[in-house]
C-alpha cells in the first residue's frame, strides 16, 4: 500500500498528519450526527434517520472493503480531500428536507466515512512507533467525539434559530475547509512508490478471517459499532421522548456523552499503552457499555437529571471511546504492507453492525420503545465482549509480541 510502504519520515511529520485525519473523522461524525441532532425541531422521525444511517452504512461497506486500492493509487490526504466534498454534497442534499433527499445525503455520505479510517490508519501507521500506536490511534479517534460535541452544543442551538438547513450548511462549509487543509497538507505526504498487487475478494476476505486475534476484534466490533451509531443517533430522541428531557437538555447529555467518548478514547489507549492490556480494555468497555445502556433503556426516566447526566457521560466513556484501541490492534496485527486493505476489510463488519443497528432499533421502537431498543442493544454488547473472551488466549499471548 501507499502510505504503508514508503519510508518512515521523522517525528514531527507526525503531528500535522494526525491534525488533518482527526479533522477529517469530526467531519465525517459532524455530517453522520447532523440529522439525529437537530431531528425534533426538524421534525424528522426516527424511521427517517433509520433510514438515513442505514443509507450511510450500506454505501460505507463497499467503500471502507474496496478502498485500499484506491488508497494506494491516490494517497491518504487525496482520500481525504474526496471524503470532504462528499460530505459538502451530503449535506447540501440533507438541507432539501425530504425523506428522499434525507436518504441521497446518507448514500452520498457513505462514500466519505467507509475509507477515511483505513485512509488515516494507513498514513499515520508509517509514521508512528509501536509503543505509541495504541495513543496516537486513540488520540485521531478523538475526532469523532470532537464532531459530536460540536455538533451536540452548536447545532441545536443554530436550528432553533436559524432553522435546520443552516445546520447542514455549517457543516458544510466546515467540510470546505477541511479540502484547503488537506491539499495543503498533501504533498508532504505524497510517496512516489509501485501499489502492492489488486486483492481479489477472497484475499481481501483472508485479511480479516486469516488471523483469529483479528477475527475476534472484527466480530466483536459489530455490537460495538451497533451500540455507538445507536447512542450518537438516536439519544436525543430518546432523551425528549421517554427520559423527560427537553431538546436543548437532551443534546447536552448528548454532549456529555461525547466528552466522556473523547476521554475514553484518550483514557483507554493511554491504559492499552502502559499496561500491554489491549484485551482486557476492550472487555471492560463492553461490559462498562452494556450497562449503561440497560440501565438508560430500562429505568432511565426514574433517574435524577445529575444521574442521568452522569450515566450518559459513562455511556460515552465505553460505547464512544473502544474505537482508538480496535483500530491501533488492527494495525499492529495487520500484514505492514496491508495496513489499509486490512483496516478496511475489517472495518466491514464493523459496518455490519452500524448497517443493523437503525433497523433493530426503528423495530423495537415500534413494537415497544426506544428503551426496549437499547436494552437489547445491551444484551449483543455482552455477546461482542464474550467473543473477545473467547478469543483472548490468542489476542493477550501476542500483545508484546507486537510491541
Amino acid at each position: 500500500m501507499l502510505d504503508a510502504n514508503t519510508a518512515v519520515r521523522p517525528v514531527p511529520a507526525l503531528l500535522p498528519a494526525l491534525g488533518a485525519t482527526t479533522s477529517l473523522q469530526a467531519l465525517v461524525a459532524l455530517a453522520l450526527f447532523a440529522p439525529g441532532v437537530v431531528a425534533p425541531r426538524a421534525h424528522i422521525e426516527v424511521w427517517q434517520l433509520s433510514l438515513f444511517s442505514c443509507a450511510v452504512f450500506a454505501v460505507g461497506i463497499p467503500a471502507s472493503f474496496w478502498g485500499g486500492s484506491f488508497i494506494a493509487r491516490l494517497g491518504s490526504l487525496r482520500i481525504a480531500s474526496l471524503c470532504a466534498a462528499a460530505i459538502v454534497i451530503s449535506m447540501a442534499l440533507a438541507s432539501l428536507g425530504s425523506s428522499a433527499a434525507l436518504l441521497a445525503a446518507g448514500l452520498c455520505l457513505g462514500l466519505a466515512m467507509g475509507p477515511e479510517t483505513p485512509a488515516s490508519a494507513a498514513l499515520l501507521a508509517r509514521l508512528v512507533t509501536a509503543e505509541r500506536r495504541a495513543f496516537v490511534f486513540s488520540v485521531r479517534q478523538t475526532g469523532n467525539q470532537i464532531g459530536a460535541v460540536c455538533g451536540s452544543l452548536v447545532l441545536p442551538a443554530i436550528a432553533i434559530s436559524f432553522g435546520p438547513a443552516w445546520c447542514y450548511a455549517a457543516v458544510g462549509a466546515c467540510a470546505l475547509l477541511g479540502i484547503l487543509l488537506f491539499e495543503w497538507l498533501r504533498p508532504a505526504y505524497a510517496a512516489k512508490v509501485v501499489p502492492p498487487p489488486k486483492l481479489d475478494l477472497r484475499a481481501r476476505l483472508a485479511l480479516m478471517t486469516a488471523d483469529r486475534r483479528i477475527a475476534m476484534l472484527a466480530l466483536a466490533s459489530m455490537p460495538f459499532s451497533a451500540m455507538q451509531v445507536s447512542l450518537n443517533t438516536v439519544f436525543v430522541t430518546l432523551g425528549t421522548s421517554e427520559l423527560g428531557l427537553s431538546h436543548i437538555e437532551a443534546g447536552m447529555a448528548l454532549a456529555c456523552a461525547q466528552v466522556g467518548g473523547l476521554v475514553g478514547r484518550l483514557g483507554w489507549g493511554l491504559v492499552a499503552m502502559r499496561l500491554d492490556a489491549s484485551r482486557a480494555v476492550l472487555i471492560v468497555i463492553g461490559v462498562g457499555m452494556a450497562f449503561c445502556a440497560a440501565l438508560l433503556g430500562l429505568e432511565g426516566a426514574s433517574l435524577s437529571r445529575p444521574a442521568q447526566f452522569a450515566v450518559a457521560t459513562l455511556f460515552g466513556l465505553t460505547a464512544s471511546g473502544w474505537n482508538g484501541v480496535f483500530i491501533a490492534e488492527i494495525a499492529r496485527l495487520a500484514p505492514q504492507d496491508r495496513i489499509g486493505e486490512t483496516t478496511g476489510a475489517v472495518l466491514t463488519a464493523s459496518y455490519m453492525g452500524l448497517l443493523a443497528a437503525p433497523a433493530l432499533v426503528s423495530i423495537l421502537d415500534g413494537a415497544a420503545s426506544l428503551g426496549a431498543a437499547f436494552f437489547a442493544l445491551a444484551c449483543l454488547a455482552l455477546c461482542g465482549t464474550l467473543a473477545l473472551i473467547w478469543g483472548g488466549h490468542d489476542l493477550g499471548s501476542h500483545d508484546k509480541a507486537g510491541q
